[in-house]
């Protein structure tokens, strides 16, 4: 039997990358998924095989939500599981980020996770589920140039640690999962402009200068986040809550001055 076998998971951006991922192991161990996104095509590519649903709509929008919510207990009987894995890029210091760009940036990254946090919130109780949220290691540190996906990741932090300090005495665990570079279709675009920056032949060569000072010197695959983020959601995890586990090969582990040491 499998670790999630009668269980039900709602994950958001569940089209591509870590979400397509985490939905192929979530069925594998047993599970039953239901994948929200904004575009449907991927959704059913993804679902389609898994036996699963798939729902288009906006993840910041509650309404959208409730009827996701609704799909899951007609098909499924309920949500036991909620990954709050929608997102997505914010480029721009602050300079730089119009009023319209900071409240995309708010919508994608942090509403997602909120909006999908409140309407599943009575069911979770009733069914003593759990919450993975993603957020990233710019949710722990600052990268350059990316005031509004930065500060959202911290947000994700922040109401990861308010639903756990909430809700646990309720039975729901909230936890995050915070990646460094995952080689994703997002990823790739951004490797892309360093690959013309930097002259770069091809992404293992941009990928390879990313990681150039990560201990494990390489990307994570959306597989092994997802690894990460379904422990955190199963009973393997059962008293851990309110914690963001970091799954960055070792970057937060590096004492930055002491690089001019090794280059």
């Amino acid at each position: 039997m499998g670790v999630f076998e009668g269980q039900v998971a709602l994950i958001t951006g569940g089209g591509t990358g870590i979400g397509a991922a985490a939905a192929r192991q979530f069925c594998a161990a047993g599970g039953k998924v239901v994948l929200m996104g904004r575009r449907a095509g991927p959704l059913e590519a993804v679902a389609a095989p898994l036996g699963g649903l798939a729902v288009p709509g906006d993840a910041a929008d509650a309404a959208d939500v409730r009827q996701a919510l609704a799909a899951a207990r007609s098909a499924f009987g309920g949500v036991d599981v909620l990954l709050a894995n929608a997102g997505g890029s914010a480029p721009g210091s602050v300079v730089d980020t119009d009023d319209e760009s900071w409240a995309r940036a708010m919508r994608v990254n942090l509403d997602t996770a909120f909006v999908c946090a409140r309407e599943s919130m009575p069911e979770l109780i009733a069914r003593k589920g759990s919450i993975v949220i993603v957020s990233s290691l710019a949710g722990h540190f600052a990268g350059p140039h990316v005031v509004g996906y930065v500060t959202t990741k911290h947000a994700l932090i922040g109401l990861t640690r308010s639903l756990a300090r909430d809700y646990g005495p309720q039975g729901v665990r909230v936890n995050a999962v915070s990646p460094g570079w995952v080689r994703t279709d997002l990823a790739d675009r951004q490797m892309a402009a360093l690959m013309a920056k930097h002259k770069l032949p091809d992404l293992d060569a941009a990928y390879a200068l990313v990681t150039r000072d990560v201990p494990l010197r390489r990307a994570a695959s959306a597989d092994e986040v997802a690894q990460a983020a379904l422990f955190l959601a199963s009973s393997q995890a059962s008293m851990i809550s309110g914690v963001s586990l970091l799954v960055d090969g070792g970057a937060s582990a590096v004492d930055l001055p002491t690089l001019a040491f090794t280059h």
